[in-house]
């Protein structure tokens, strides 16, 4: 076959029939080059290969899903892209699925609350080829619909449970119970704790009253309830820490999360309380917010990355083994110290 010599001019771009041409071989055997299929000789291959480089040709990845019946792609659906935890655990898990070929497709759950209805559809009709659910979910009707066809693996959170599907998440009462136990070990004997949503909300406050409880009946501790956001934890600190509520205030919080964290830490400053010389604070999740240096808050690390990695993994293995047993992976958490504890002042 002759070689075509031509080059697509810039409003004609490449085709199969050009690199065909030009490697002189058929438009099948550069499908099967394409494919990765292992029935083409090296010689062919490489001249195949040589041919796309030469013409700058780019598969249509339309075409090519429908040949494989795989896009390549995942759906990703995250609780709420505001908080920067899911941030780290996207970069964990997006490191091994784009090592492996794959793509991210995302949505956000907090832009329609409607999304545990709706995104079992959406990701069905996009043809994606296996989900990633990043925190909890508003409604576990449509994950339970999606995982009864696609490979499907939940990470940051505790739940639903369901058949063949996966868990990877932080052991987050074990983490809380890292941080009540260090203020109470600094000395601390009126401690508060403002609590989250969720199973996570509920394993983080389990913990902080496990550590309460295992130091016996000398320590007074408030719970309030927050949102896991800036603005709800800057109102539970104010009720919490604020004069008019009576009674002697905590000298220290655990906070749900490093964002209602922060929120605490405007609190604290707006009722004259200095932290760490007046009030103690520790975080959770070890965000880039708890490292910002005039913040430089305690945090519990819950292993974000490692987390979404881990997830990741057990994705890939799902899609080999589609009706394998679900696994539950929890991630053993870390107490990050930096300067928003300290001893609580003399009596």
């Amino acid at each position: 076959m002759e070689r075509s010599n031509e080059r697509p001019s810039a409003d004609r771009p490449p085709t199969i029939r050009g690199v065909a041409e030009r490697a002189g071989v058929s438009k099948s055997l550069v499908s099967l080059v394409l494919q990765g299929s292992p029935r083409v000789s090296e010689g062919k291959r490489q001249a195949v290969l040589d041919a796309i480089q030469e013409l700058g040709y780019r598969p249509n990845a339309a075409a090519r899903s429908l040949v494989a019946r795989r896009t390549h792609t995942v759906g990703v659906l995250l609780d709420d892209m505001r908080n920067p935890w899911f941030v780290e655990v996207l970069d964990g898990l997006n490191s091994l699925l784009h090592a492996h070929g794959l793509r991210m497709l995302m949505a956000d759950g907090r832009l329609d609350r409607r999304a545990g209805q709706d995104f079992a559809r959406t990701f069905l009709e996009l043809r994606v080829d296996g989900i990633v659910v990043v925190g909890t979910l508003p409604d576990s009707a449509g994950l339970a619909e999606v995982a009864e066809r696609l490979p499907t693996v939940i990470a940051g959170d505790h739940g639903p449970r369901l058949p063949r599907v996966d868990i990877v998440a932080n052991d987050d009462e074990r983490g809380a119970r890292l941080a009540t136990e260090h203020l109470i070990g600094l000395g601390h004997t009126r401690l508060a704790h403002i609590a989250g949503q969720g199973l996570v909300g509920e394993a983080r406050r389990r913990g902080f009253e496990a550590a309460v409880r295992a130091h016996g009946p000398g320590l007074s501790a408030v719970v309030e309830s927050g949102d896991g956001t800036e603005e709800g934890g800057y109102r539970a600190a104010v009720r919490l820490l604020n004069p008019a509520r009576g009674g002697e205030r905590p000298t220290a919080l655990f906070a749900f999360n490093d964002i209602s964290g922060v929120g605490a830490l405007s609190a604290a400053e707006e009722l004259g309380l200095a932290v760490p010389a007046d009030l103690s604070l520790v975080g959770y999740d070890n965000t880039y917010l708890s490292r910002i240096r005039h913040l430089w808050l305690n945090s519990v690390n819950n292993a974000s990355h490692e987390v979404g990695r881990r997830a990741a993994r057990c994705l890939l293995d799902r899609m080999e083994r589609p009706d394998g047993p679900a696994a539950r992976q929890l991630v053993a958490p870390e107490l990050e110290i930096r300067g928003s504890t300290a001893p609580p002042r003399p009596a």
